[in-house]
């Protein structure tokens, strides 16, 4: 069962209060919406032409990437894991 699905079991007790799984949604949207940030950047870099062009999509991917990487470690530290995603 996932996460956001824990907050009505065992007879309506909550596992998870509504503060830490309004934070839990919250990093989860924030991991995806930086995962697909990355894959524009990708695509970006994929399809430039010229040095001007490949300098620009290069440094749009490495932040993208440092992004993405910033949002996996706070939802880590939430205790999400893949499966939760």
């Amino acid at each position: 069962m996932t996460w956001w699905r824990l907050k009505r079991q065992d007879g309506g007790k909550s596992r998870l209060s509504d503060a830490k799984l309004d934070e839990h949604w919250t990093a989860y949207l924030e991991v995806r919406k930086a995962q697909a940030e990355w894959e524009r950047a990708y695509l970006m870099f994929d399809e430039a032409r010229g040095q001007d062009q490949i300098d620009y999509a290069i440094y749009i991917l490495e932040a993208a990437e440092r992004k993405y990487q910033i949002h996996l470690k706070h939802a880590k530290s939430l205790g999400l894991n893949r499966s939760h995603m």
